[in-house]
């Protein structure tokens, strides 16, 4: 907090930038690029190298406030129904294009509400991805939980087709900040699902919370991240709220008087990152944590940290297959969307095509920038010796951009002996800094807040 001024001067607390989770960002693809791209790039994939799939489930039983993913409420379980006949068709017609002998190595469903899906359709659902793309040896299965939409039953059914690793929803235990944003999830509720997923063997936990919230205050805060303790997580991930109501309808629904200001926003993500810390829990990248034997922690230690769409991640497959409606893949000439609209991607699929409606083809320079923000993103420094070994002479275009991020940020960004590095008391300008490497930056698109 001490350098809370001179961070303040290069915009931390009113700069919109994006989040960087993939590059370029998502408003850069456009039409050009669809489902000619997506088929070419899936039949050019290796066997005999693993991918990650990502399914989204984009329903919940009830839309939270403070979301603005692409989900749409649903009070019976039928259009969900509906949604999965399509997910499996598009199974079906993925396994026409893909090389025969493709495995899974990461597996992670999204949404929406995974949860929301009984046991009968998760087995149905993994079933299916496991008829197309089998899993590798060294298999791992994500799921986001909703503790208000899982029991016991669902969560067998998981652990059953192979879930190792739950995500759970938590943002806020305040009871006055979970009214304000439309989400009542009590701490025993909370309490009572992390043990079931024990005990159902399901060895590695990550929590969400999210700060920047109506009538968050910090002692709000330091009391949430106490009961958040007593869970004992493996990884923490502390996301800022971004309030977009022009995109996210239904943040209109929070009260923009009770949200926390520029500097009690920022205090808040201080004051909850040093409570991990404190806890022993090791600082991933700008705004994750982990137990220094978790894999997260030592990707750190071994250089091998990666950014994808869910934020860090081990996750080292260059592929990642996107299944579902608004589901990005990334492959590695490009990226490529499914249509947006759940209707609209269910009209796809029962045509007989494959989803993709928009994406981007990336250039040399393209992957050399992209590699550059994640280097940043990942490990607050970027190695030139590493980009020039990768990208040739190509990586000399980012000179003046080193020169102009060290002539810019003072003694928050060091030359080091490998290239620059940001100092730690800098390290919150990470994404501000990222920006000045992004080839893409006057698209007009509007982002979160940097703190």
């Amino acid at each position: 907090m001490e350098n809370l001024d001179q961070l303040s001067r290069f915009g931390l607390l009113n700069a919109q930038v994006p989040r960087y989770t993939s590059y370029p960002t998502a408003p850069v693809f456009s039409n050009s690029v669809g489902q000619a791209f997506q088929t070419e790039a899936l039949g050019a994939l290796d066997p005999a190298v693993p991918v990650s799939l990502y399914v989204h489930i984009p329903f919940c039983e009830r839309l939270c406030w403070f979301c603005a993913c692409r989900t749409q409420g649903t009070r019976t379980l039928s259009p969900v129904e509906q949604y999965l006949e399509s997910v499996k068709r598009e199974l079906v017609q993925l396994s026409q294009v893909i090389p025969k002998g493709l495995k899974i190595g990461k597996l992670h469903w999204g949404g929406g509400t995974p949860t929301i899906l009984p046991p009968v359709l998760i087995h149905e659902l993994a079933q299916a991805i496991k008829a197309v793309v089998p899993p590798a040896s060294d298999f791992e299965f994500s799921v986001e939980i909703d503790p208000t939409m899982v029991d016991d039953a669902k969560i067998a059914a998981l652990a059953s087709e192979g879930m190792n690793r739950a995500s759970i929803g938590i943002q806020d235990f305040s009871p006055k900040v979970q009214a304000a944003i439309g989400r009542e999830q009590p701490y025993d509720l909370t309490a009572k699902c992390v043990q079931s997923l024990r005990d159902a063997g399901i060895a590695s936990l990550n929590a969400d919370l999210v700060y920047g919230l109506p009538h968050q205050n910090e002692q709000a805060i330091i009391e949430t991240v106490k009961k958040v303790l007593t869970l004992n997580p493996d990884r923490l991930a502390l996301f800022g709220y971004a309030h977009v109501p022009h995109m996210a309808k239904r943040q209109k629904l929070i009260d923009e008087t009770v949200l926390p200001d520029a500097v009690e926003r920022y205090t808040l993500s201080v004051r909850a990152a040093e409570m991990f810390c404190d806890a022993g829990y090791q600082s991933i990248g700008i705004d994750h944590f982990a137990k220094p034997r978790d894999s997260l922690a030592q990707a750190v230690n071994e250089g091998s940290l990666r950014r994808n769409f869910q934020g860090y991640t081990t996750d080292t497959c260059a592929t990642l297959i996107g299944v579902g409606a608004s589901s990005i893949s990334r492959f590695g000439e490009g990226y490529v969307q499914n249509a947006a609209a759940t209707g609209a991607y269910m009209q796809r699929i029962e045509a007989g095509t494959l989803a993709g409606y928009r994406g981007h083809r990336l250039s040399e320079e393209d992957k050399l920038r992209a590699r550059a923000i994640e280097m940043l993103m990942c490990n607050f420094a970027i190695d030139e010796a590493e980009l020039h070994n990768s990208f040739g002479d190509l990586s000399l275009l980012l000179k003046p951009v080193h020169q102009q991020v060290l002539d810019t940020y003072e003694c928050l960004v060091m030359r080091g002996a490998d290239g620059i590095e940001i100092t730690p008391e800098g390290r919150a300008l990470t994404r501000i800094i990222a920006q000045h490497y992004d080839g893409y930056v006057n698209i007009g698109a509007i982002y979160s807040k940097a703190s």
